[in-house]
């Protein structure tokens, strides 16, 4: 098991320990890192009793067909953007029944990126009930480096919330 394996399992079984405490699920909405997340969840045994669903929405048509993020948001500030997680976050959860949820957009390279968004620009979103926090992160790396410190986050994120800290802190 690599290094970011090892993490990436410890935080998952931490947040599972959180989750099954409270009785709460989880889900996850994710673009950049194509459900790396979900598989960093349900890597822990039992995680069905507090994993509710995964949406893989890769392209901005999928993020409007099953996350109902408004279209016009995608001409707006683009798919990259806090605007973007926060509906993804809030559709995932709508379709889930989750209490808590986690949405990440980003570009993970290496082509993809501009001036005002280079590559290793990613927004994630997680939400506890009817609270969204943000937060806008700028990884270093190649491709999957970018996607390994998403996942990373989006759980450290997730940990935190379920113990009642602010998940954009770390």
């Amino acid at each position: 098991m690599t290094t970011h394996d090892e993490r990436t399992t410890r935080l998952a079984l931490c947040l599972g320990d959180c989750l099954v405490q409270q009785g709460k699920q989880v889900t996850t909405a994710e673009s950049c890192t194509g459900g790396g997340i979900a598989e960093a969840i349900t890597r822990i045994a039992g995680s069905s009793t507090w994993f509710e669903a995964g949406y893989v929405t890769y392209s901005n048509g999928q993020k409007t067909a099953q996350l109902q993020v408004d279209p016009q948001l995608f001409e707006q500030v683009g798919a990259v953007s806090a605007e973007v997680v926060d509906a993804m976050v809030r559709g995932a959860q709508r379709h889930s029944g989750a209490h808590y949820a986690v949405a990440v957009s980003g570009i993970a390279g290496p082509g993809g990126g501009t001036p005002e968004k280079p590559v290793g620009t990613v927004w994630i979103a997680w939400a506890a009930g009817d609270q969204v926090d943000t937060r806008l992160c700028h990884f270093q790396g190649d491709r999957q480096a970018i996607r390994q410190q998403t996942v990373v986050t989006a759980l450290d994120g997730l940990v935190r919330l379920t113990a009642g800290e602010n998940p954009t802190r770390g």
